[in-house]
């Protein structure tokens, strides 16, 4: 898919805030998803999401059928990778260490949650160590602070009513931090992975092959968890929660990241990702019918102002080269800007 250079200069400077822009989307399926967990599990919900966005994005792949029969075996490793892990199982996963928090509802385990929450910090951190050993990206000095800024910002909003909670867990869960953890380091090796697909692979075949190939393991998943009973409970009520999610945390928010992923460098995008719980933060705060008026506390704005600012600026710095990307990493840029050993990691 060829892009007009007006449009391909905007998408090369403001790629890093596009890919905050698509993360903030995947928020919004908490104006549809909370009432199908009240009837269906969340491999069910995952499952049918999966399917109608595939649906939706099925004539792409048949367009595209011929590129696809040249890919590498790597390039088609990474897209069944970023199906399995990403998009399957690491959702999965992060539920069910949600779970643990809430064993018993009467009686919620916030040692659990705060641990949960806190060790879904660590995505970006991971998400920057794997962009350099697999993709050989070098950041200059600067790059550090500014994406500390954009960790503490986030750190402040996601624990507002105690930024000392997590530091004050006493009975941490195993089985739940083992289950994060793994969501999280599947979470950041897909922002890895979907860099380097896109080296070859068009931004919409990218986005279509990570649900296609999702499909089957989602079943699984499904008959693993629900048996017979995998595909009860499902009803034409439930159809315009699923299409918001398709719509929007779904096709718009994936299509768009993957497009602003394919200009921008892995270890940018992770901590750009961060604006999903800065959404979020907006989404419990504003105001009803929008939000859902939950009180405004003075840190999550200061945490809000601290994670806009820090990837606000990572993005201007983005085109003078605060990551540097071998010139066989390029995805869509003839240039490469010789390292310079004194001022990278």
């Amino acid at each position: 898919m060829t892009i007009s250079k007006p449009r391909s200069r905007f998408l090369e400077a403001g790629s890093v805030a596009l890919v905050s822009v698509a993360a903030a989307l995947w928020a919004f399926d908490a104006y549809f998803r909370p009432g199908l967990t009240k009837q269906l599990s969340s491999g069910q919900i995952v499952f049918v999401e999966d399917l109608l966005i595939s649906l939706c994005l099925l004539p792409v792949l048949l367009v595209n059928f011929p590129s696809l029969r040249r890919l590498s075996g790597r390039r088609w490793l990474a897209l069944t990778a970023i199906a399995i892990g990403p998009q399957a199982v690491a959702t999965v996963l992060f539920t069910k260490a949600i779970g643990f928090s809430f064993a018993n509802p009467a009686a919620p385990n916030f040692d659990v949650l705060h641990e949960v929450y806190l060790l879904y910090l660590l995505q970006p951190i991971f998400g920057i160590a794997f962009a350099r050993v697999f993709l050989g990206e070098r950041r200059k000095r600067s790059f550090w602070p500014l994406a500390g800024v954009a960790l503490v910002g986030v750190y402040l909003i996601v624990f507002a009513d105690n930024p000392a909670a997590p530091w004050q867990i006493r009975h941490p869960e195993l089985m739940a931090g083992l289950l994060v953890l793994t969501a999280v380091i599947m979470w950041a090796g897909g922002t890895v992975l979907g860099r380097y697909a896109l080296e070859d692979v068009s931004f919409p075949v990218t986005t279509s092959m990570r649900f296609i190939l999702a499909l089957p393991v989602l079943l699984v998943i499904v008959l693993l968890d629900k048996g017979g009973a995998a595909f009860s409970g499902y009803s034409a009520s439930q159809l315009p929660s699923f299409l918001g999610i398709v719509l929007v945390p779904g096709l718009l928010a994936m299509l768009l990241y993957y497009l602003a992923l394919s200009n921008t460098p892995a270890s940018l995008a992770t901590v750009a990702e961060l604006g999903y719980p800065l959404a979020l933060f907006l989404i419990f705060s504003l105001p009803p019918p929008v939000g859902q008026g939950a009180p405004l506390r003075p840190v999550e704005v200061v945490g809000a102002a601290l994670l806009v600012a820090g990837v606000v600026t990572l993005n201007f710095l983005k085109t003078r080269h605060i990551v540097d990307v071998p010139r066989e990493r390029l995805a869509g840029s003839g240039r490469r800007q010789a390292p310079d050993p004194a001022r990278s990691a």
